[in-house]
């Protein structure tokens, strides 16, 4: 059989205020016609699907008329999708049961029954071939947040937890496929080894501890379909471990990225092979710097110019080397490229020779700091010292408890 891997579309995302719909929208599209160009039998999606816990209503719009026309195409495909650390899993899991009418399961959490037991039969997702047999279980592992995994049942170690959920959940799926169905396990976390971009991807850190080992996933799951991290990869060098990466870059750091969905083939309980299949870039998205502000103004003019029914022009970031700060740099920015075909969306300033090296005083915004970044330099500032691993751990722990807060609020 063969699946379609994916993950990270964060629908409803913003490039710097502006809003990136038609880019989605061209995304999904395409997506549409090489899951019927492959005949693909299921769509795994594997979190971060919204790029807020409260998304837009476009956004939404966007997702089920995905779905509706995906089942109008293809009335076989089983959709699966997952909530990632910037999804609801209550909203994602809200209208459960008008899209399993559609062939579409949707998990935003783990849950367990009254005797202490992993509430395991919501977590495993038959998987259908052309014939209609079942010929996989999918083992679907939304982003585990700390209440999920620890407590009463668990404990409080949240690392055990998350290792007692994989355990139970291989478990039961190992208990109830028949002989030739493979088991597909699909996931939303860091694992260890993963290289992250540090401009769009939040790091999980919870007690201190970010990474997951690939070890969690034994060799009878034939293939592990990952999100999270939006660089596509193997994790341990396995090829059965992968990120497929995000369809589009989510930031000016990911624009080299290869940005691609991955189809898988089974072969019975066995991966027979893996493709990428490259997702074409419906805006393009311009970097120039760092450098000088003579060479960042000469590589401005050099663009080309706007043609009379140009839409949708490419996003510009201009990165300038300074030696002092520059009142009117926009201005000189914004008259390079009068009648040139970019929208700019970003100029970032950073000042060479103060220490010695340009990276030493670089002037980034808000949404490029992570919480606990800010966090440690407010904490030097205040006491004079980094914060201790405690501080650490505790702010970890505060910050989850407030996001898991405003996901219910926001519900």
């Amino acid at each position: 059989m063969r699946l379609i891997h994916t993950s990270d579309w964060h629908l409803g995302q913003t490039l710097h205020g502006q809003e990136r719909d038609y880019e989605h929208a061209q995304f999904l599209a395409w997506l549409l016609d090489q899951l019927v160009a492959h005949q693909a039998d299921a769509l795994l999606i594997a979190g971060d699907i919204f790029d807020t816990v409260n998304p837009p209503l476009k956004a939404q719009e966007r997702l089920y008329d995905f779905i509706v026309r995906a089942h109008e195409r293809l009335p076989q495909l089983d959709i699966v999708m997952i909530a990632g650390n910037h999804d609801s899993g209550g909203r994602i899991e809200l209208p459960a049961p008008l899209m399993r009418r559609l062939n579409a399961h949707a998990v935003g959490r783990i849950s367990w029954v009254a005797d202490g037991q992993l509430d395991h039969q919501r977590l495993l997702v038959p998987l259908h071939d052309a014939r209609g047999k079942v010929a996989a279980w999918c083992l679907t592992l939304p982003f585990l947040r700390p209440a999920e995994v620890t407590g009463l049942v668990l404990g409080d170690d949240y690392m055990a937890g998350i290792a007692q959920v994989h355990e139970r959940l291989i478990t039961a799926a190992e208990a109830v496929r028949q002989p030739g169905q493979a088991l597909v396990a699909m996931s939303h976390a860091h694992m260890a080894g993963g290289a992250v971009s540090e401009e769009s991807e939040r790091n999980i850190v919870i007690g201190n501890a970010e990474a997951l080992p690939a070890s969690l996933f034994p060799e009878s799951v034939a293939y592990v379909a990952l999100g999270h991290l939006h660089k596509p990869q193997y994790v341990a060098g396995q090829e059965r471990i992968r990120y497929s990466g995000s369809p589009l870059p989510l930031s000016f750091a990911e624009v080299n990225y290869p940005h691609q969905v991955l189809m898988v083939e089974l072969g019975g309980e066995a991966l027979k092979g893996v493709e990428m299949l490259p997702v074409p870039r419906a805006v393009e998205m311009i970097r120039i710097g760092r450098a000088p502000l003579g060479e960042v103004i000469t590589a401005l003019e050099a663009l080309p110019p706007t043609g009379l029914f140009d839409d949708n022009l490419p996003w510009l970031e201009v990165r300038v080397l300074l030696d002092e700060p520059l009142p009117d740099l926009r201005q000189r920015i914004e008259t390079a490229i009068s009648g040139k075909a970019c929208r700019l969306v970003r100029i970032a300033s950073e000042y060479a020779g103060k220490r010695g090296e340009a990276d030493s005083d670089v002037l980034v915004g808000l949404d490029q700091i992570s919480p606990q970044e800010l966090f440690a330099r407010a904490w030097e500032e205040q006491f004079g010292n980094p914060p201790d691993e405690q501080a650490l751990d505790d702010f970890a722990t505060l910050l989850q408890q407030v996001e898991f807060a405003g996901e219910e609020a926001g519900q």
